[in-house]
């Protein structure tokens, strides 16, 4: 394995210190579960996560790009939006996204509130406005009666509904990972080829970006350091949010908790598995071009990562009236 040091080696130690302080003396923590929940309004917020009344459409919901039965994701390159429009880049996982320093790939929502109340008003993804789901909402006695409940009086905005989906996403951790059980002292946890790799992972320098609870979300980097990255997509990454061409193709890390389940990778989707993804970011990101056996050691370790997943009853939507305005799907 041939690795580049310099900036990126600097990077890690610099992290790796301020990373490494909480627990076993490792850079990552284990994903705690939920220790404080409004449980009435994330309640609503599961309601309106599967809501496809919120779209103009009224066939696309939170849950069709973030299917919480596929890891968070849709597992498609890019996701699709209204009238089939071809979205622009792939769909993050919403799972641990409570963990995340601000949201989106650019980073252009503060909040998961923030985050939520994007795709709704997006004409290429739900198309519809804030104030046309307001008056869906406000036309349903159901939820008229439950907003009433969680928020003490009859309004009904898109903040506060932006709020209680914030509510809901707070409640998809995934903690008890096979990895996070190791962290906690089970040695018995990983194999001989998962350890090999964790080692890898952390002497070649993945651990530079992706440490943490979430072992990512925590900073912007460019997609790119040692190699060009070629791609297909017109996204432009955190320029787009600050006009700056310094920014052009930084992302948001990605969160690599579940990594097993939310391909295919990158903001483009083009690396369709891990052992492609572990290779391109090896060689662009790091100058290391890892061996066959190393890469599979490298997976084997990403594979621990996949921790509990939420598990609920899926909400019985309150029904439509007369009052409810009617969906466009093809408008």
């Amino acid at each position: 394995m041939k690795v580049r040091t310099g900036v990126v080696s600097l990077l890690c130690v610099t992290l790796l210190g301020a990373a490494g302080q909480a627990g076993a003396e490792e850079p990552i923590q284990p994903i705690a579960p939920v220790k404080e929940i409004n449980l009435a309004k994330a309640e609503l917020g599961k309601k309106l996560f599967f809501d496809p009344r919120l779209s103009k459409s009224g066939f696309i919901s939170c849950n069709s790009c973030h299917n919480l039965s596929m890891g968070g994701s849709d597992n498609i390159k890019t996701s699709i939006g209204h009238n089939w429009q071809k979205g622009p880049i792939n769909a993050p996982t919403v799972l641990n996204s409570s963990l995340n320093f601000v949201q989106f790939w650019d980073g252009r929502a503060e909040t998961l509130k923030d985050q939520a109340g994007g795709p709704i008003a997006n004409p290429g993804e739900m198309a519809f406005t804030h104030e046309m789901a307001e008056d869906v909402l406000t036309s349903i006695p159901g939820y008229v009666t439950e907003f009433k409940q969680v928020f003490g009086d009859d309004t009904i905005n898109i903040d506060r509904a932006t709020d209680a989906i914030a509510e809901f996403e707070k409640t998809l951790v995934t903690p008890n990972s096979r990895f996070d059980q190791w962290l906690l002292g089970d040695k018995k946890a990983l194999n001989e080829d998962e350890l090999a790799g964790y080692k890898l992972f952390k002497d070649s320098g993945c651990i530079s970006c992706h440490y943490g609870e979430a072992m990512g979300g925590t900073s912007f980097q460019k997609m790119g350091v040692m190699e060009e990255y070629k791609s297909k997509s017109p996204t432009e990454g955190r320029k787009a949010v600050t006009g700056k061409d310094e920014d052009r193709f930084a992302f948001k890390v990605p969160t690599l908790r579940n990594v097993e389940l939310t391909y295919p990778y990158f903001h483009d989707g083009e690396a369709e598995t891990l052992t492609e993804a572990v290779d391109v970011m090896g060689r662009l990101q790091l100058g290391a071009e890892f061996t066959k056996e190393q890469n599979a050691q490298i997976v084997a370790f990403l594979k621990t990562l996949t921790g509990d997943q939420p598990s609920f009853t899926l909400p019985i939507l309150p029904p439509s009236t007369e009052k409810t305005p009617q969906p466009k799907p093809f408008e």
